[in-house]
């Protein structure tokens, strides 16, 4: 069966090193928002209130699609 995934490839600049994308990264955090603050955390879901997950086709060929963790 073919692989419905398409490849994803960046033909942007990728940066060679963490301290050079740490410094991408701070010369572009004036450009992102957010709320100001500490975050509040999320408060848990009771068990009993899950009742399970609906997963679109598409998304579940696309994970389908994607090779597993450390392959």
């Amino acid at each position: 069966m073919p692989n419905p995934v398409k490849d994803v490839t960046f033909n942007e600049y990728e940066p060679e090193s963490l301290a050079e994308l740490r410094g991408l990264c701070a010369r572009m955090s004036p450009h992102w928002t957010g709320s100001p603050g500490p975050r509040k955390a999320a408060a848990a879901v009771p068990p009993s209130l899950i009742r399970g997950v609906s997963v679109p086709a598409g998304s579940a060929r696309l994970i389908d699609g994607m090779s597993e963790y450390g392959d």
